[in-house]
Parts: structure tokens; sequence; C-alpha cells
């Protein structure tokens, strides 16, 4: 692997990390939202990321990882909204219940906390690309 191949493989990881935190901020500006341009409470949005592979002969070799990269995202239509009686919301049904987002704050928020630290690893790992780039330079000049 090249140094330009590392960085690139940094740089989609920075890239995912990146989306996934506009995502998840999205999530929790939305948490409380019961009327979309959709109709119905806010769904709740995912990530999906794919690795990427290489192509040519190191796809059957060990390093056929070349980072990754965000396939889409999507609504979490799995998990159930909740419903709660407020007879006083504009959004309430006949019964007085109001159906809410299916975001959980706090997991959004351990999210929030596992692609900072994943951001933070792939930075570290430019960096260090970088500096052993440097001192090769410097070796050889």
């Amino acid at each position: 692997m090249s140094f330009l191949q590392g960085f690139e493989i940094a740089a989609s990881g920075l890239r995912a990390q990146r989306s996934r935190m506009n995502v998840i901020s999205s999530n929790l500006a939305n948490a409380e939202t019961t009327r979309t341009a959709e109709g119905g409470p806010y769904r709740r949005k995912q990530v999906i990321l794919r690795a990427q592979s290489s192509q040519g002969f190191e796809q059957h070799m060990d390093t056929a990882v070349q980072g990754v990269s965000v396939e889409g995202i999507q609504a979490d239509t799995t998990s159930p909204t909740q419903r709660v009686y407020d007879p006083g919301h504009p959004d309430s049904d006949g019964a007085g219940y109001v159906e809410l987002p299916n975001v959980n704050v706090l997991e959004e928020m351990v999210d929030m906390i596992t692609a900072s630290r994943s951001y933070e690893a792939n930075a570290t790992a430019f960096d260090t690309l970088k500096s052993m780039a440097q001192r090769a330079l410097q070796i050889g000049g």
C-alpha cells in the first residue's frame, strides 16, 4: 500500500463519519417534529456505509478493502413511533393522541460519540501518514 492509498482510505473514513454526524444532528433536531412534508412524524434517518474494494489483482489479496463510502441515507421504518396523550397539541388525533418520531435522544448521543471518536481516529491516521511521508522525504534528501 502506498502513502496515497493510505491518505485515500483515511479521507474516506473522514467523509463517512462526517455524513454520520450530519444525519445524527438532523435526527436530534427533529426529535420532536410531529408533522413533515410527507405527512406524519419525522422518521429517524440512518447512514448506510459500504466498503470500497480495489480493482484488479489486489482484490484477490488480503488488502482488497480500500476505504468506505456512503451507500445511502434511509429512513428507519422498523422502529415504532411513540403515541403520547396530548389533546391540546395541534397534531393530535380525534382521541387526543400525538404520534412522535422514533428518535431516541440517548441512542443518538451514543452514535454521535462513536462517530466523533471514529472521525478522530481517521484524522490521527491521516496525520501519522503525513508525518511518515515527511520523514521519508527527509531521509531521501
